[in-house]
């Protein structure tokens, strides 16, 4: 389980430190397969030429990518036939890689994925990116080939121009990849393709920097899952502070979320633990996503575990401040915080590399999934464990080869804490059993208030609740906007030329819902009349952050029977956003929605909502909740409706016992309507609660044989056995 923190990793590589990528170490191959040091790679590249230089004349034409080369250029027939082009800029350490398809599919476009870190321009074979949105399948039956870029450079640590990562690369990419078009589909003629760009989270930043930094490059871009830049560590520490005083409390609050619930999500709150729920669901968190709170404790735990370091080092006296000076809780009510306080000394028993931490089955932290950390510690048993919470804790080295250094527990399984960290901590390919150590959390639980005292501008509605009547802060602030330093994300001005297409999912844990409303009131506040010429917005529901994967822990029923597989909407709108440039069709219209208390509310029905997505409403026996016997049957039904102009329903499936495997399949009569009314019998041999699941497909053009663009929503009901 790697949780979804790699699509939000792009703005945290920056974070990291924009070192000079020339220190990172990873190996290339070359040619021969042997392998090459950074340095040795860079003077072979210097060797290779630019091929075919014709039939299109550079848009953008950047001083530091002049002069391409290609090192492997051949067909390949999986998973579709399609040729396969290798290569980069001499000189940098810029590499690509670009699937052509036969010239009878070619229609003239790209479509380019905007990865979130930098480091790898082969992802699309990484098991470990699961964007299904993301295959050469798709590009090819859209007509388009595909591009991924390294992002400028060899290792995850980002270059020392964050411009070259956010879209520097990529548009240099773009624009000569224009030239090998014309040099491999000659019987087209001289031609510019399309080019439309798309990404998510991270890699959302950059696909707006994409389009706001350049004219020319992209016609069309389709950023998705988008925080703002003043996401960072905010929207971590709101939700690390929500954990740690819920986490005992959220099964019944996940509970009285579900549909046919008779309870309230507050019943057994101390008044502590529900000005946490209301702080944390105001600052935007969706109240849905808490039914995957162990994935999510762990996940953005190692991110923030990763982000730690450089607020240690841009606002240090903080951590002092916050448990001497007035106004901040540590020093006001030092007694809320001292339940939870951690600290110990202890001894490292044993030392587990990822492909260990792996073996056992366990998750692995950001950093430790990165290539050039397959040598360093990824988790660590300790010869005593200390008592209490330990996620967050940090584990100071006092002896060994890490000396001095400091890592973070992301989480604990049994005997074993598994950590994070940032950038670079020195010595951790070198630990072994008998290091001493400490075990400390004080600045864990410091950072958890941290968003309390960097207020951005009013503009970012869901921090008034830190502010009183007038407008003025209640908690002391901080010289320093460390948010504003970690987030260079580009300008998000909301000023670009072409088309856009935002996806955002309401289910979101981490790139809550209302950052597309903040980066929209930008847009129109730039585009003026133009706004709906260029900008649509779709708010998807029962979608997370990243698509569900099946090894999700913690999880009583299949994480599919509660939220969708998004992808098919980022090639719906890929399609869209293409022709949408490229012949004028417009696309559906942007969702109607409100924000209220920061959470994104979207209207009950098809008519209002628009958007892509169906809407569905479900009942049990002619309401949300049925309560029967064993054996007894109970009538399960959906009413179904799509919004204007998006196909027609072209599936509907149901699942039973929260499995994940939709067996039962309702038979339409009408593949072409926008509108249904479905209803099945089952029943239940045993005693318990189940929540079966109504899940539909819509399909622009009313395919059911095709895996691509199949538009998904679902919902549940409640039945009772006892």
């Amino acid at each position: 389980m790697r949780m979804g923190t790699q699509f939000f990793a792009a703005a945290l590589a920056v974070t990291l430190g924009c070192s000079d990528s020339s220190e990172v170490n990873r190996p290339s191959t070359g040619d021969s397969g042997t392998t090459r040091s950074h340095e040795e790679q860079l003077q072979a590249d210097a060797s290779r030429q630019e091929p075919g230089a014709q039939g299109y004349t550079l848009v953008y034409d950047d001083p530091l990518f002049q002069q391409l080369f290609v090192d492997t250029d051949e067909w390949r027939d999986e998973p579709v036939r399609h040729r396969y082009v290798h290569g980069g800029f001499t000189g940098t350490e810029a590499r690509f890689s670009i699937y052509f398809p036969p010239e009878e599919k070619y229609q003239g476009r790209f479509f380019q994925y905007i990865l979130p870190v930098p480091g790898n321009e082969n992802a699309i074979s990484n098991p470990e990116y699961p964007d299904p949105s993301y295959t050469v399948g798709f590009a090819v039956d859209s007509g388009a080939y595909l591009i991924e870029t390294n992002g400028g450079a060899l290792g995850f640590t980002p270059t020392a121009d964050p411009e070259i990562s956010l879209w520097r690369a990529s548009a240099a990419t773009a624009e000569h990849a224009r030239i090998l078009a014309n040099k491999y589909y000659p019987e087209r003629g001289a031609h510019r393709p399309y080019g439309y760009a798309w990404g998510g989270s991270g890699g959302a930043f950059k696909t707006i920097a994409c389009i706001e930094s350049t004219d020319g490059v992209w016609d069309g871009v389709v950023p998705f899952v988008h925080a703002s830049p003043i996401a960072m560590p905010n929207n971590f520490t709101v939700q690390a502070h929500a954990m740690r005083l819920l986490r005992s409390k959220l099964p019944v609050i996940i509970d009285a979320l579900d549909p046919g619930s008779r309870s309230s999500k507050y019943d057994g709150l101390t008044e502590s633990e529900r000005a946490a729920l209301d702080e944390v669901t105001k600052f935007g968190f969706p109240s849905e996503a808490w039914f995957n709170y162990q994935s999510i404790a762990f996940g953005y735990t190692g991110v923030l575990a990763s982000l730690m370091p450089a607020v240690l080092a841009l606002d240090s006296s903080y951590f002092s401040d916050f448990w001497s000076e007035p106004g901040y809780q540590g020093a006001d009510h030092p007694e809320q915080l001292e339940p939870y306080k951690i600290k110990a000394e202890t001894t490292v028993a044993e030392v587990l590399l990822p492909e260990a931490v792996e073996a056992r089955g366990l998750p692995l932290s950001l950093a430790a999934t990165q290539p050039s950390n397959a040598n360093a510690a990824a988790a660590l048993k300790l010869t005593a464990l200390p008592a209490g919470d330990l996620q967050g804790a940090s584990i100071s080295f006092r002896s060994g080869a890490a000396a001095g250094s400091v890592v973070q527990i992301a989480g604990v399984f049994d005997d074993i804490a598994v950590i994070g960290y940032g950038q670079q901590v020195a010595g951790l390919s070198e630990l072994a059993p008998g290091d001493q150590v400490d075990v400390d959390n004080a600045a864990y639980l410091a950072l958890q208030s941290y968003h309390r005292h960097t207020l951005p501008g009013p503009e970012y509605h869901v921090y008034d609740q830190y502010r009183d009547a007038q407008g003025k802060p209640l908690f002391p602030q901080r010289a320093i906007m460390t948010s504003s330093l970690f987030n260079q994300t580009g300008t998000m001005s909301g000023k670009f030329k072409g088309k856009m297409i935002v996806v955002q999912n309401l289910t979101d844990e981490i790139a809550f819902p209302w950052h597309a409303d903040w980066y929209r009131s930008r847009v129109k506040e730039q585009l003026g009349d133009s706004f709906e010429d260029q900008y649509r917005l779709w708010f998807i529901e029962k979608a997370m952050h990243t698509p569900p994967k099946p090894e999700t822990y913690g999880l009583e029923t299949a994480i599919t029977t509660r939220v969708t597989n998004f992808g098919p909407v980022l090639q719906q709108a890929l399609r869209d956003v293409a022709a949408w440039a490229e012949r004028g069709e417009l696309p559906p219209e942007s969702t109607g929605y409100r924000v209220v208390d920061g959470q994104v509310v979207v209207p009950p029905t098809a008519a209002e909502r628009k958007g892509v997505q169906p809407v569905i409403s479900a009942q049990v026996n002619g309401t949300d909740r049925a309560e029967v016997s064993p054996g007894e049957e109970v009538e399960l039904s959906a009413v179904i409706e799509l919004p204007a102009n998006t196909g027609s329903l072209v599936g509907v499936e149901w699942d039973f016992d929260g499995s994940g495997a939709y067996a039962v399949k309702s038979e339409l009569k009408d593949t072409t309507g926008q509108r249904a009314e479905v209803a099945v019998r089952t029943s239940f041999d045993k005693p318990g609660t189940y929540f079966p699941a109504v899940r539909a497909s819509a399909h622009r053009d009313g395919r059911n044989d095709t895996p691509y663009g199949r538009i998904q929503n679902l919902a549940r009901v409640r039945v009772v056995v006892r």
